[in-house]
């Protein structure tokens, strides 16, 4: 998990951005427009991200189309301390 969320996360251009997926989603579920509209972020940008994150089990997903809500995984649950640890050592702001 370690070298995946270093992948994600620390070491692409997009990792800030995918930090902020992650954060918002773990405070509560949101779908793909909540969630550009509570990080300001383009709406195709945010489906992106969230494609990346789902591919990579970091996300997983209930229901369809504009309605589908995006969850954390239990995997990455278990892993939220690896995941400020990486973003703390790559510099990335908190948000």
């Amino acid at each position: 998990m370690r070298q995946l969320l270093w992948w994600l996360i620390g070491g692409t251009q997009g990792g800030k951005n995918r930090l902020r997926i992650v954060r918002s989603l773990n405070r509560r579920p949101m779908n793909t427009n909540q969630l550009s509209n509570e990080l300001d972020l383009n709406y195709k940008t945010v489906q992106h991200h969230l494609e990346m994150l789902e591919e990579n089990d970091v996300l997983t997903t209930t229901g369809d189309e504009y309605g589908k809500m995006y969850f954390l995984t239990d995997r990455m649950e278990s892993n939220l301390d690896l995941l400020d640890e990486i973003a703390e050592q790559a510099s990335i702001d908190n948000d």
